[in-house]
């Protein structure tokens, strides 16, 4: 989405039509029925006054010795049990509120979680990405509660102060019609708040999510260890602080410029409001109202006022404080999805994968991270990519997937552009064993076979032959329950070493179906030893398939069919081991910096 289209304003109108049909698929009965529990309510209110009014009159006809005695108490009997209806209403609609809110919150973020499985993966190396998916869980909520402030205001307030509206007006026409210049004067003042703090919002994101980030630098525990004995934790406190800083000035600047505003407006809706008590006593003292009616109102119209306060200063004040926050998650919902348009959906069997004249940048990048790439893997082929860091090893990857696309140029997998193809059905029979292998806090069957489930699963046989492959020992004492062991001290489970979590990882990788796999660095935690061991599996394991290496071990990748070699986003030689000897100076020089340490291990052998 570009930009300009991003900070486009989003009409009320259009946020209803939008969420309401959201909150509503949580339970479209259960939401029916809590509106007509908001209905019998609001009517309860109007009741009230009704009833108020009634045993008012009976008790001035009953002190005037023009009523009697049964007629007074029947009135309070109905005022009573008004009031009653009224709590138990109010309990019911509060309690099933409550519950729903609670439900919505887990809709509205499935949703949220669901578009964030459709965006481009690219989308998430832009800073800009990550300040949307910041802003639109932190507008959850306060998109629940505008549609429950619009609901209520439909269900609740509005047949209130229809009512009353009504009521005045056929007691005195002028008291209904300066309803208008009490209610007016608030309303402005939210439209007024609306603007100042959705400019607020836009401007908070960005430093809330650098917040998040230096508190995660501080107690996290990725970031803990290091931290502390670095003795970093004053650097991070320092840069939080500074954060909050400006997140509070920003928010004291908005607060002073509404609260100003909102001063004014009340100040003429006070006015308002003593003038209608000054015609409510005139009215009395002229004989046009009744006694029992000058009393209800009396009564009733400080709360009426409070109610006015409540919808329109507090709900709809706190829906236009939080309204950026609320075209925030709407504006994330719709930013542009990978497989949008696509129309190649048929499955692909696997041939060569080709990529054609391929260059690709990083948002925001300066330089290519590829530039001019022409490179054709053959199906069944086993290819190493080898380079500096930073020499687009890993985008290349992204690339040969189709988990970035290219900028310019073509990646075909079996003659399909990947641009063509839906997410679904080209990373089908991908696998991939990385690097910075995530650490699953769950058992060590669920780490190995979350890639795979329903008809798919093998059982436990398949899981005994790729923890095999990957050299997972089962009867190592760490995995005390065997596969049900709980990988994780945080739900008393068991931590693991950097070289178990990577078996694990490989073992994950081979547990999926696939046809083309990745082996990106995928034995960087564990010994040399051991290394060479898992590579004369890999060996084996990769026959008949397209597999791809890239490591920094130039000693581990002799078994590759050919090997390519990386410089700067381009491809500085392609061939095998002793081809790119003799032909390449970088993969050469590579070799020699490694050679005595290939040495040294081929003579402790």
């Amino acid at each position: 989405m570009k930009n300009k289209d991003k900070h486009k304003k989003i009409s009320p109108w259009s946020m209803m039509k939008k969420i309401f049909p959201q909150i509503l698929s949580v339970s479209p009965g259960l939401f029916i029925f809590n509106s007509f529990v908001f209905v019998l309510d609001g009517a309860s209110f109007a009741a009230t006054i009704l009833s108020m009014q009634i045993l008012f009159d009976r008790v001035t006809d009953l002190a005037q010795n023009k009523g009697t005695i049964k007629e007074a108490v029947l009135a309070l009997m109905l005022l009573f049990g008004i009031k009653v209806f009224q709590q138990i209403v109010s309990g019911v609609s509060n309690f099933i509120g409550e519950t729903y809110d609670s439900r919505s919150k887990g809709k509205l973020s499935h949703i949220i979680n669901l578009k964030m499985s459709k965006l481009d993966p690219v989308s998430f190396e832009n800073a800009e990405t990550l300040d949307d998916i910041n802003k639109s869980y932190n507008g959850v909520k306060f998109a629940i509660n505008f549609i429950n402030t619009i609901v209520d205001t439909m269900t609740l307030y509005l047949p209130h102060f229809l009512f009353m509206g009504i009521y005045l007006f056929n007691l005195k026409p002028i008291l209904a019609v300066s309803l208008v210049f009490v209610f007016l004067p608030v309303l402005i003042t939210q439209i007024v708040r609306v603007k100042i703090f959705s400019r607020l919002e836009d401007f908070s994101a960005p430093l809330r999510r650098k917040g998040k980030y230096y508190e995660e630098c501080m107690t996290g525990r990725k970031y803990v260890k290091e931290t502390r004995i670095l003795g970093a934790n004053p650097y991070f406190m320092n840069l939080l602080r500074q954060t909050i800083e400006q997140m509070n000035n920003l928010k004291w600047k908005a607060d002073i410029k509404a609260n100003l505003v909102e001063l004014g407006t009340k100040l003429i809706s006070l006015f308002g409001y003593l003038c209608i008590l000054w015609m409510l006593f005139d009215a009395l003292m002229k004989q046009e109202i009744t006694l029992g009616a000058f009393a209800a109102v009396f009564a009733s119209i400080s709360s009426m006022f409070d109610m006015m306060e409540e919808i329109v200063c507090e709900r709809l004040g706190y829906y236009a404080k939080n309204f950026g926050k609320i075209q925030n998650y709407l504006r994330f919902l719709e930013l542009p999805e990978r497989d949008e348009n696509k129309k190649y959906e048929e499955d692909i069997s696997y041939g060569d994968i080709t990529l054609e004249n391929v260059s690709f940048s990083y948002p925001n990048g300066e330089n290519n991270a590829l530039d001019g790439i022409n490179l054709t893997i053959k199906d069944g082929e086993t290819i190493a990519i080898v380079g500096e860091n930073g020499s687009g090893k890993s985008t290349l990857i992204r690339l040969l997937t189709g988990l970035y696309l290219p900028d310019s140029g073509n990646v075909l997998h079996n003659n399909v552009d990947t641009r063509a193809m839906t997410t679904e059905k080209l990373f089908k029979d991908i696998s991939g064993i990385f690097q910075n292998y995530q650490k699953y806090q769950l058992s060590l069957k669920d780490n190995i076979t979350i890639s795979e489930t329903g008809n798919k699963f093998k059982g436990k046989e398949r899981i005994k032959h790729v923890t095999s492959q990957a050299g997972i020992n089962l009867k190592d004492n760490i995995f005390n329950k065997g596969f049900k062991t709980m990988l994780s001290r945080e739900f008393d489970g068991v931590d693991l070493s950097g070289g178990q979590w990577q078996r694990v990882a490989i073992a994950r990788g081979l547990f999926r179906v696939h046809k083309f796999i990745i082996l990106d660095e995928p034995t960087a935690a564990i010994d040399p030893v051991e290394e060479t061991k898992v590579y004369k599996r890999f060996s084996d394991i990769v026959k008949n398939k397209t597999a791809v290496i890239v490591t920094h071990r130039l000693g581990s990748v002799k078994f590759a069919n050919r090997i390519v070699v990386m410089k700067n986003g381009k491809i500085a030689g392609i061939g095998n081991h002793n081809e790119l000897l003799a032909s390449c100076s970088i993969y050469k020089d590579m070799w020699e910096s490694q050679s005595q340490y290939y040495t040294q291990q081929a003579s402790t052998k």
